[in-house]
């Protein structure tokens, strides 16, 4: 029976790595993760942003959108 071979690390992988390398609170991993989640809810509501720029919708639009 072979053993699956892993992906590599991403870069983020690896940063973080050597973050927790140098030990962090339980208290810094939950300020973290609520960074991170922060980062990324932003990012997602940017490019949602620009494809409704993009698409030309509107609020009315989405308020007359039939359930």
């Amino acid at each position: 029976m072979s053993t699956p071979v892993a992906p590599p690390l991403t870069n983020v992988q690896l940063e973080l790595l050597k973050l927790f390398a140098i030990g962090v609170s339980d208290e810094e991993v939950l300020e973290i993760r609520r960074i991170l989640a922060r980062y990324f809810m932003e990012k997602a509501v940017t490019g949602a942003t620009e494809i409704w720029k993009e698409k030309g919708y509107t609020t009315e639009q989405l308020l007359n959108e039939p359930s």
